[in-house]
């Protein structure tokens, strides 16, 4: 070994790592919350750390709107709202962003319908008057309906030749109710898509689309008072007021039926998609935090009991997750993996295990803190663009959160205690109420499902139809 690489061993032995520093205090920006005397509120969190504004504008208009029948309607509108206006077709609205230096983004959850564009701070009066066109005077074009109903048509045909998706849309399926919304796709089933006409996507939107149901989120280099000034200029003249447009139903209504194992049938399949779960709590229930954390620990992170336990001790997948959906209503606790068909029982079973551990018992303080430094540690560089920060806000509004919510989350992170962790376990997780959703080779995993002694092993097609048991 020459000298120079000796040397350089002998530093690398002796070199003392650096400690790591003091976390320096965080701040989510300041906004400000003002509603124009037709309803609409506007939320402006000015960020001057670069010449950008983000213009987030978020609609009570979310999937759990949808009509009955005319499930997929609210996402479809939504969409719509990005392929053009009365005064503008689709190819011109889209230069009309371009020649802004931006473009629009367009989409609708459970919850609610957003659009979103960042542009240059000189170009912000043009922003708002684009997107109050946008949002006020759709076109809804006859061919662009047909053209985006098609599109998800046949997204909802491939889906069902993939496993993963096929398996997230049938674990909703089974979990819920029959008549809950939950039950059926955001973006509708192929049935009630094929339905939707031009007529009732403008109905829907007249119906939802109105000041006092809408908030505009302003994140930039921008002054409060003249964005709000600027904001009443094209918006203070719209009006209307949103009305119901479904039927009054609790779209998170739990299923009934007698537990079992749902199986849906992929033949020759050489794995096994697994969902593992039930319908949980919403986003607003006062123990969320505690579940937030104890899902950490259970199967949100990489170093989570589940993963570590199916991916690292059994080797039996590459990763497995769990996860509780936030919704305004009641959304699912759910264990998602894929297996190799001969572990699908074995997998299952450490599942349930893990999950009732939680149940049972307080957690480790070394997994308390491995969770919490790190939702601590990455809470800050989360919002460190306009675009994230509008995000968080509109987070903020969907979920009527406290306008000091996230200043304040770093320290409920760093409070919580394994005791709350298992306060939380037993808010959110129902262990006796576990569904298994499966899709896979009936001819390899029916048999094994059957040993479980989770009910009968129900056997079904891509489209949920129930079908035999092979012999």
């Amino acid at each position: 070994m020459n000298d120079h690489r000796k040397g350089l061993r002998f530093a690398q032995r002796d070199m003392v790592r650096p400690l790591p520093g003091v976390a320096r205090p965080y701040h989510f920006p300041r906004f400000t919350r003002s509603t124009l005397p037709n309803g609409m509120t506007v939320l402006v969190a000015p960020v001057h750390d670069l010449p950008l504004v983000t213009l987030h504008a978020l609609v009570d208009a979310g999937a759990a709107h949808d009509p009955l029948g005319q499930e997929g309607v609210a996402l479809l509108a939504t969409a719509l709202l990005g392929e053009g206006t009365v005064a503008h077709d689709g190819p011109a609205l889209a230069d009309k962003f371009e020649r802004l230096g931006t473009t629009l983004e367009v989409g609708a959850d459970w919850d609610s319908a957003s659009l979103e564009c960042t542009g240059m701070r000189h170009r912000f009066d043009a922003l708002v008057a684009l997107l109050a066109e946008v949002l006020r005077t759709p076109g809804f074009e006859a061919r662009e309906v047909q053209r985006l109903r098609n599109e998800r048509l046949a997204e909802l045909l491939e889906q069902r030749t993939e496993p993963r998706g096929l398996a997230d849309d049938m674990f909703a399926r089974f979990v819920y109710a029959e008549a809950a919304r939950y039950g059926t796709p955001a973006g509708g089933s192929e049935r009630s898509v094929a339905a939707i006409t031009r007529e009732q996507i403008v109905a829907f939107h007249a119906a939802r689309f109105a000041p006092t149901s809408t908030t505009l989120i302003i994140a930039g280099d921008v002054d409060a008072d003249a964005a709000l000034r600027m904001v009443a200029t094209h918006f203070g003249d719209w009006s209307g007021t949103p009305r119901a447009t479904d039927d009054g139903t609790a779209p998170d209504v739990a299923t009934t039926r007698a537990r079992g194992i749902d199986l849906v049938a992929k033949a020759d399949a050489p794995q096994s998609e697994i969902r593992v779960g039930h319908v949980a709590i919403p986003r607003a229930h006062r123990e969320w935090l505690r579940v937030h954390v104890m899902n950490a620990i259970l199967g949100g992170l990489f170093s989570s009991r589940i993963n570590l336990n199916l991916r690292e001790r059994h080797a039996y997948t590459y990763g497995a997750f769990s996860s509780v959906d936030p919704r305004r209503n009641a959304g699912t606790f759910e264990v998602a993996t894929a297996v190799e068909s001969e572990v699908t029982v074995p997998a299952i079973r450490e599942i349930l295990a893990e999950v009732t551990r939680m149940t049972e018992a307080e957690v480790g303080a070394d997994e308390l803190t491995l969770a919490t430094a790190y939702l601590d540690g990455v809470f800050p560089i989360r919002y460190e663009t306009t675009a994230a920060v509008a995000g968080a806000l509109a987070k903020l509004v969907t979920f009527n959160l406290d306008d000091g919510y996230y200043d304040a989350y770093r320290t409920m992170i760093r409070g919580m205690t394994t005791v709350d962790v298992l306060s939380g376990a037993r808010t959110a997780l129902r262990p006796a109420d576990l569904r298994i959703v499966v899709v896979g080779d009936p001819a390899r995993v029916a048999g094994p499902l059957s040993e479980l002694s989770m009910g009968p092993v129900r056997l079904w097609d891509a489209t949920g139809a129930a079908i035999s048991m092979p012999k």
